[in-house]
This record gives structure tokens, sequence and C-alpha cells, in this order.
């Protein structure tokens, strides 16, 4: 009796720990598959995707969406203001400039706005803008250009003057952001002025203005600006800079 009772009661202590191993097993095992269904490391690993994803998608800041905003109108100025200027004063260079570039010019920087979210004024009348300080520039260039071809050149200068020193400065904040794709297409555009600058500065040298665009004062003197830039409508490569300040800084000429 005592012999078998023993073995019941050892048999039953094996069973019990047996039982309380597979137990343990068990809820190892279902700890670990949810862990496993949403890891630790995963599950950051895939936060730090996401905001990576959307840095460069569609994470620009503010002062970069500012930018793409004022330029897209900038842009539309510029070709709109030559070709009315045109009707009036016949004058090449206005023609071919914003029949050949600043539509693209537009279009670049429309296709940038769109990405990042930003609603680019529409297009519907040439002429109009919501902007009350462009509208306002656009008055003032037209009323000027219409008067002589002189004039007429001399607003194209003024205009990629001021062009460039609203790029220069908006580069500098999408080199800050890291935005490297609105950073190549103010590039792109900076350099399209440049030739643009040069194309009416030989336009007023052909009317016997010597001294070309720098005639108009030294805020829209740039000798230092390249020329024949490659990617601006144009041959050859420059790194120059424009230092001039038109009218005012941020969008005034």
């Amino acid at each position: 009796m005592n012999t078998k009772l023993l073995r019941s009661t050892l048999l039953f202590t094996l069973l019990t720990m047996v039982g309380c191993v597979n137990n343990a097993q068990g809820e190892q095992s279902t700890s670990y598959g949810r862990y496993n269904n949403q890891p630790i490391s995963s599950s950051s690993n895939a936060k730090y995707t996401n905001t990576s994803t959307s840095t460069q998608s569609g994470g620009v800041n503010q002062a970069v969406k500012h930018s793409l905003a004022y330029m897209y109108e900038e842009e539309r100025l510029a070709k709109e203001v030559y070709q009315a200027i045109y009707k009036r004063q016949p004058v090449q260079q206005l023609s071919k400039i914003a029949s050949n570039s600043e539509g693209r010019h537009i279009d670049a920087v429309k296709t940038l706005a769109e990405r990042y979210g930003v609603v680019p004024t529409p297009y519907q009348q040439a002429g109009r803008y919501q902007d009350s300080h462009i509208q306002s520039l656009y008055n003032q260039l037209y009323a000027k250009g219409i008067r002589s071809q002189k004039d007429a050149l001399e607003v194209g200068c003024m205009v990629e003057v001021t062009d460039i020193d609203d790029l220069d400065k908006y580069m500098a904040e999408a080199q800050r952001a890291n935005a490297q794709d609105v950073l190549q297409t103010f590039d792109f555009l900076r350099k399209g002025s440049y030739n643009h600058y040069w194309a009416f500065d030989r336009g007023l040298k052909q009317l016997g203005i010597s001294q070309g665009c720098c005639s108009l004062g030294s805020q829209y003197c740039h000798p230092e600006y390249p020329q024949n830039e490659r990617g601006g409508h144009g041959g050859g490569r420059g790194q120059g800079r424009g230092q001039g300040r038109g009218m005012g800084m941020g969008g005034g000429w």
C-alpha cells in the first residue's frame, strides 16, 4: 500500500510539473506572438520610415511653401507683362522670352506647388493676381513698358534682377529645409533669368544705350551674372550670384 501510494504521489507530482511547464511555455508563446505581430523594433522602424517619407514627399516647411506660391505668381507676372507690353512695343526679346521660357518656368513651379499641397493662384485672366503686391507691380511695370522700346527693355532688366534676388533668398530657404527638388527647380529658373537679363541688356545696347541694364542704376547693374547658363535656355555654366535689391526684397522690384 505504501509503495502504491508513493508511486501515485510521484506520478501526480510529475504530471503537475509537466502541466506547469506546458502552461508557462504556452504563455511565453502567446506573449512572443503578440510582439511578433507588432514587434517593438518594427513599430519603431515603421514610425521612422513614415516620418522619412513624409519629409521627402510632403514635409516642406511653411517658408518653402510660401516661396512656391509666390514664385508661381512672379513667373506668371513675368510672362504676362512681357506679352502685354509686346502688343504696344513689339520688342522681340519680350515675345521670345515669354513664349519660349516663361511658360515652362510657370509649369515647373506649379508642379512643385501641387506636389506639396500649395494651391497656386488660379490661372484665369492674364494680368490679374490674388496677391495685391504682385498686382501693383504688374500695373507699374506695364505702365512703364508701353512708353517706348527702351522702357520695355528696361522693364525686362527690372523683372529679371528681382526674379534672381527672390530666387537667391528662396533657394537659401530650400537649402535649409533640405528640399532638394525645390532647390533644383529654383536653380533652373535662376539660370533662365541670368540669360534673360543679358538678352535685355543686349537689346538696350543695340538701341544705343551703351550701359545696357546698368543705365538703370547700381541695383540693376550686374556684370557678375553668368552668361549663357546651361539649364536656363542657353549654353555654358556659371556660378554668379545676383546682389541687387530691385525695389525691395521678398518680391518687390
